[in-house]
């Protein structure tokens, strides 16, 4: 029987790879079993559980762009399921695939997470215009 393939590291913000059934490296091996202090409660009561990971899987297979990169002009791949609107625990939110779009890790760990909590979305498409909605270039008169 052919050896499992490595995959990253369950702590986040670890790259190793491992094998096995622990999933932590030798680092991080003793969060085995443990809940992640970084998991937000949502994660920790099973939102992200199986059903989220085959959708997830599913909705990037169907929007395999990252949604900002390609309002740059730029092509990447998504890696991640963002919640357009967060979801706070709402499962009706959650569940909601038209509150999801693709993100790479890159938009979703940065530009994404700026614009939640300041209120606005830095940045312009290769027209110049600005990507932020409610900027003031972008309102009609």
């Amino acid at each position: 029987m052919p050896a499992a393939a490595p995959r990253p590291c369950g702590s986040p913000g670890c790259r190793a790879l491992v094998v096995g059934k622990v999933g932590y490296c030798a680092d991080h091996v003793s969060m085995a079993g443990k809940p992640s202090k970084w998991l937000l409660p949502t994660q920790r009561a099973g939102l992200y559980g199986r059903k989220w990971q085959d959708a997830r899987r599913v909705f990037l297979a169907e929007h395999p762009l990252c949604r900002m990169c390609e309002q740059l002009g730029r092509t990447t791949a998504a890696e991640v399921v963002d919640h357009i609107e967060p979801h706070r625990g709402d499962e009706t939110k959650f569940w909601a695939r038209t509150n999801w779009q693709p993100l790479c890790k890159r938009c979703h760990d940065g530009a994404k997470q700026e614009q939640e909590k300041t209120g606005t979305l830095r940045g312009c498409n290769v027209d110049g215009v600005p990507l932020d909605p409610t900027h003031p270039w972008s309102r009609q008169e």
